[in-house]
């Protein structure tokens, strides 16, 4: 049977009337816990996990029933000037000022990711395995970081690989939505009609959602119809569960 790959980004206190909400979503959907929570440690410098003692209870349940659980930046927020015109653009275009590990060198990205892990996994009481970038961006040097501290998962926007043993694990664009200007979001939509018919043929397929999604209507309906159809014909699938098919690395 077809799979697929659902993840929630952005999880934090500051979302978590969202996050019920989306909670709701899925319950409803029938999808399980067959899917992976992107855990943000201190979100935007105002929202750290250790002081929200309510949602750090809710995720460890939810880490105990099964959901998969990522670490997803540090702070989910960039404090660098990107360098090169490949970096400005991707800045500028892919995110609005939350690429936290698209300029870092190693020594700053080996700092964000242990303490990020270690506030991650004392909220979980266990270990956490897998790493997404905020925007699925990297440098460089957070992909050497990443290799060192033997993180087992990884994606990019069109990659799903294992920083630690150097393999591919899947290749797949992601299907995501964006909400912050009405270009956007119709470009979000028509992204999301398009993948629907041509990612067909895929064994694996890969959806995300931001809990900001959920604030345009148009945005949460889509995202429910793709969810749905493909619940109908697909498995859903944790990012543990993915088979190493290529000794290619990515990106």
């Amino acid at each position: 049977m077809k799979k697929l790959l659902f993840s929630i980004h952005d999880v934090t206190p500051r979302h978590f009337d969202r996050l019920m909400r989306i909670d709701d979503i899925l319950s409803r959907a029938g999808i399980g816990t067959a899917y992976a929570m992107l855990v943000v440690p201190d979100f935007w410098k105002e929202w750290p996990l250790d002081r929200h003692d309510a949602f750090r209870r809710w995720l460890r349940g939810k880490a105990d029933e099964g959901v998969e659980m990522i670490l997803h930046g540090y702070h989910h927020l960039d404090d660098t000037r990107p360098e090169g015109m490949a970096a400005k653009a991707k800045a500028r275009w892919l995110t609005k000022n939350e690429g936290e590990f698209l300029s870092l060198d190693r020594e700053a990205a080996r700092n964000l990711l242990q303490k990020g892990r270690v506030m991650l996994e004392d909220a979980l009481g266990r270990p956490v395995t897998g790493f997404v970038a905020p925007a699925w961006l990297y440098s460089p040097a957070t992909l050497e970081a990443l290799a060192e501290f033997g993180f087992e998962r990884a994606e990019d926007h069109w990659h799903v690989w294992s920083p630690k043993d150097g393999c591919r694990l899947l290749t797949s664009p992601v299907v995501s939505y964006a909400s912050r200007s009405p270009g956007r979001i119709r470009a979000s939509l028509a992204w999301s009609h398009l993948a629907g018919r041509a990612l067909g043929p895929l064994s694996t397929v890969r959806l995300a959602l931001h809990p900001h999604d959920l604030d345009v209507a148009s945005l949460e309906a889509e995202f429910k119809r793709v969810l749905h159809r493909w619940l109908a014909a697909r498995r859903p699938i944790r990012y543990r569960e993915l088979p190493v098919r290529s000794p290619a690395v990515a990106p």
